[in-house]
């Protein structure tokens, strides 16, 4: 009977072993992931930029959040900073959009924003993780460090985008059927 639990015991943990080894094997998995995430997050908002309508770029919440279109060159403007400081390239210059200037120039500019973010992590690997990514506040951030912000920043502003989307009517790009699901 001691026999069989041992037994029972090593088949469940085997996969799990399995797994773990497997896991170690991934090599520059932090910048792996944010590259795979750059990818599906660049999706997401070019895709939940393009769904909203034009006449809904002002919407807001409550008078405390930001418009939709405030949103949008958020993350472009976002995306251009830390991803040139994560790689030591040369942002995009967007320092003239304005929320103002209408949905087309947004979408282009966020658009450019995961396109650069992309070519700028294409070269990385996690042996740089530790390496200045310059001041932040008062603080000085690493380039893992950055890594980690962008990565919450995408997920925070899909999340906002995903709800202002659901509360004018529109079915955020994520929750759409598994055809255009991304």
């Amino acid at each position: 009977m001691k026999f069989l639990g041992v037994f029972a015991l090593a088949a469940l943990l085997l996969p799990v072993a399995a797994g773990a080894q497997d896991a170690a094997t991934i090599p520059n998995p932090i910048t792996s992931l944010l590259k795979q995430q750059v990818v599906r997050y660049g999706q997401l908002q070019v895709a939940g930029a393009e769904a909203m309508p034009a006449d809904k770029y002002s919407y807001q919440s409550t008078p405390q959040t930001r418009t939709f279109a405030q949103l949008i060159l958020h993350v472009a403007q976002f995306n251009n900073n830390m991803c040139a400081r994560i790689s030591g390239m040369t942002a995009p210059d967007i320092k003239d959009l304005k929320e103002t200037d209408g949905k087309d120039k947004l979408v282009t500019a966020v658009k450019g924003s995961f396109d650069f973010c992309t070519t700028a992590l294409n070269g990385l690997d996690d042996s740089t993780l530790g390496q200045s990514a310059g001041k932040m506040g008062p603080n000085t951030l690493s380039r893992g460090g950055a890594m980690v912000i962008l990565g919450e920043d995408w997920f925070d502003h899909y999340g906002t985008m995903a709800i202002y989307l659901r509360v004018n009517g529109i079915t955020p790009p994520s929750a759409q059927p598994a055809a255009g699901r991304m």
